[in-house]
């Protein structure tokens, strides 16, 4: 996202302790996160977001909600309808780490490891990571409450072709 429901932040003038944001997107931001989100339309949208740094360790916590109103298109019958969506997070940012630095450190890593993430030319984009925490709360396949695919064949039983391939078995 370029100009548009963003909201940046630079980590290194953050004071100490908690901020809180409140992220609210009006008809034209809306429109963009339906852009990105590639939906017929969001209704509404909405983040509040904590940030707490801790300047002697270099890491920014980050946690929230996320509140969406979508409208989406069913994959099975193709007609829109909305849906309400939400997603609590917590994220935490080293701001003095880099993409090379992770990469040279020898530290062995576990599956369950909670590496801080990379901020990258030390700024954050709020707007960017509450459109992140709808997104991965969303379906990738929607359909309407109730609404289950059922296959019907093309052609039934009777009407099957010949195996091209039926003769060859009865050559030895």
């Amino acid at each position: 996202m370029q100009n548009f429901f963003s909201y940046q932040i630079k980590t290194d003038a953050l004071p100490q302790g908690e901020q809180v944001y409140k992220l609210r997107a009006d008809a034209e931001d809306r429109e963009k996160i339906r852009e990105i989100l590639k939906i017929p339309g969001v209704k509404s949208f909405s983040s509040d977001i904590h940030l707490r740094y801790n300047h002697a360790e270099h890491l920014l916590k980050l946690w929230g909600r996320s509140e969406a109103e979508l409208v989406l298109e069913s994959v099975i019958t193709l007609e829109h309808f909305s849906k309400k969506y939400a997603a609590d997070f917590e994220l935490l940012y080293d701001t003095k780490a880099t993409l090379k630095s992770q990469r040279e450190e020898e530290v062995e890593i576990t599956i369950d490891d909670n590496l801080p993430d990379v901020v990258i030319n030390g700024t954050i984009d709020l707007a960017d990571i509450a459109i992140e925490q709808i997104a991965l709360v969303m379906e990738d396949y929607p359909r309407q409450e109730g609404e289950v695919f059922t296959f019907q064949p093309e052609f039934s039983a009777g009407d099957e072709r010949p195996n091209p391939f039926a003769v060859l078995k009865n050559i030895k």
